[in-house]
């Protein structure tokens, strides 16, 4: 009887406060998604780490007849400097592999990466230093291999790769601020929002709430239809945020997995395991607040 008598409180309110609702409905989906917005960028920041670290490489640059760098004031790299520096550096017990890279196949790779510069044209290949692509047993040794191989003869400069992807992932930490900081002024206006509702919704029952309170009706009973609404809008908020998630990892994220399948994207499963997170943040955001609410402004 009481549990009957709770739903059908729970419907009448949603019925008389349906365009409310959908307000709560709608920012909270809004707020979360930000929120699994923020969850899913540090998702796939993690997963790049952990795919780009395990592969990251230091490139040993060599000297080349127009460098200006006071190492190479020598001139271009000699065959035996160049031999003697892949000797080092195979015999280095922090270096797993070496591959070498001449001037022909730095000026492919340059013409990949730049195929849409203007400037891509007006490169030769003696323009472009011949490298050594160093795969290191530890990539966080690699001022070791710096200290040990920059001011060897015929080296031009030693650069770390990882250098590259920091600022990568520097910028896409700070859009997942940027993210949670939308996410967190959403959430707020969730929160009043929530709270307005529930008011309004208190409000126009207070003739039925007296009423209960007259005929002994617990503080539990009387506020609980109350809670739930607020509840029940923000998982179904909470419902549409996860789904949204979702369709974005599998459509948009899926298609550029398939674009660049050498790039460690995130996949939709993953975006699952945001979902109970998305789910209890809703209800505890709804909960807390119209708890709150009542409090103040439902006497019981």
């Amino acid at each position: 009887m009481r549990l009957a008598f709770v739903l059908g409180e729970i419907g009448s309110g949603l019925r008389r406060n349906l365009s409310m609702v959908v307000s709560v409905i709608l920012v909270t989906f809004v707020s979360l998604t930000f929120v699994g917005a923020a969850g899913l960028l540090q998702l796939q920041i993690g997963q790049m780490k952990g795919y780009w670290y395990d592969r990251v490489q230091v490139a040993v640059y060599l000297c080349t007849d127009n460098d200006t760098s006071a190492s190479c004031a020598a001139g271009a790299v000699t065959d035996e400097q160049r031999d003697a520096v892949e000797a080092d550096l195979r015999a280095d017990r922090y270096v797993e592999s070496v591959e070498y890279e001449d001037q022909e196949t730095a000026l492919t790779h340059f013409r990949e990466q730049f195929a849409n510069s203007p400037i891509v044209d007006s490169i030769t290949a003696e323009m472009l230093p011949e490298s050594f692509r160093v795969s290191l047993v530890d990539p966080e040794k690699y001022e070791v291999i710096n200290e040990a191989f920059s001011s060897k003869p015929g080296v031009e400069s030693v650069s770390d790769q990882r250098e590259l992807f920091e600022k990568m992932f520097t910028y896409l930490n700070l859009a997942s601020v940027a993210a949670l900081g939308v996410a967190a002024v959403m959430l707020i206006c969730a929160i009043l929002l929530i709270a307005t509702t529930i008011r309004l919704s208190a409000f126009s029952r207070r003739r039925e709430t007296g009423i209960m309170r007259l005929v002994g009706a617990s503080k539990a009973v009387i506020q609980l239809p109350f809670v739930l609404e607020g509840v029940i809008a923000a998982v179904i908020g909470a419902i549409l945020a996860s789904v949204a998630l979702w369709s974005t990892a599998h459509f948009f994220i899926g298609a550029l997995a398939r674009q660049y399948p050498t790039t460690a994207f995130i996949s939709s499963e993953q975006v699952l395991y945001l979902t109970p997170v998305l789910l209890v943040l809703g209800a505890l955001l709804a909960g807390v607040s119209s708890l709150l609410t009542l409090r103040r402004y439902l006497k019981v």
